[in-house]
């Protein structure tokens, strides 16, 4: 599967940072190849096959998203009146960034950028580029470790957490296994929101799979090297309990808000769940 602004010739990899391991594949580089980036390596992309061969709309599903992520910023920005915003699993920089969306509404805005692929930490430069009112910072930390996300000193004098926040983990969770225990980690991160916060989150859904596709789908997440799991409506649900969802509620990517009426894929071909909530 080309990317789609991808090359006419050979995909030519970027020179490796130094003691960054390029044999492994990691989420945010295979995220960024399906965007149609060029900061992506040959595990990445053997990565991204994989997956495309159980998942052949993959890539619609990865651009899917990252429209969701403008749309939700948008609203948080412009209709919630929210000016901080703590976004997990930030990824390699690309058009559209949460600071662009946030301070193009409210240059006031401040931002904290979280990733634990240390290719992003060499980007965040651009994931700086804050409006003079506002501010943007970028710790290196994974979203497994609240504790030290939530306790670091540049996140604490980015934002402050008396104050509303939105937490932002778009495609970050289906990354946990039940080993993770990603109900525990969401829940100490939602635990720590003012009142008046908002969680954003998307997750791939095994929803639309058949048991053969299911199973198919397994196998290609073992042959792709990146620990994965999908899980249903009901189960991302899970991660909202004692939060208001805005609506239309927990929905297809591809269907929030309600009011989108843009040509789009089918729910099918996307696989992705999407939500905002509202901590009460």
């Amino acid at each position: 599967m080309e990317p789609e602004n991808g090359s006419q010739g050979p995909h030519v990899d970027p020179v490796a940072p130094p003691g960054i391991d390029i044999t492994t594949p990691h989420p945010a580089r295979r995220y960024d190849y399906w965007l149609g980036g060029k900061d992506n390596f040959e595990a990445d992309r053997a990565s991204a096959e994989a997956v495309a061969e159980a998942f052949p709309s993959v890539q619609i599903a990865a651009l899917e998203n990252r429209a969701f992520l403008h749309r939700a910023v948008g609203y948080l920005a412009t209709q919630a009146g929210i000016r901080q915003f703590l976004d997990l699993g930030a990824g390699l920089p690309t058009a559209g960034n949460v600071h662009e969306i946030a301070q193009a509404a409210a240059p006031e805005s401040r931002i904290v950028y979280v990733d634990n692929d240390p290719i992003v930490a060499l980007h965040a430069q651009s994931l700086l580029d804050s409006t003079a009112a506002g501010a943007t910072t970028y710790l290196q930390a994974d979203a497994r470790d609240p504790e030290r996300i939530l306790t670091h000193p540049d996140v604490l004098a980015t934002v402050d957490p008396s104050r509303p926040m939105a937490l932002i983990m778009l495609a970050v969770v289906h990354f946990f296994t039940d080993d993770d225990r990603p109900l525990e980690v969401v829940r100490r991160l939602t635990d720590a929101l003012a009142p008046g916060s908002y969680l954003v989150m998307s997750h791939a859904t095994s929803d639309h799979l058949s048991e053969e596709d299911l199973a198919e789908s397994v196998r290609a997440n073992k042959r792709s090297g990146i620990p994965f799991q999908l899980r249903s409506t009901a189960e991302f649900g899970r991660f909202f309990t004692g939060l208001e969802l805005v609506d239309p509620g927990i929905v297809s990517v591809i269907n929030w808000p309600t009011e989108s009426h843009r040509p789009h894929p089918r729910p099918e071909a996307v696989s992705m769940l999407g939500a905002v909530a509202r901590k009460p």
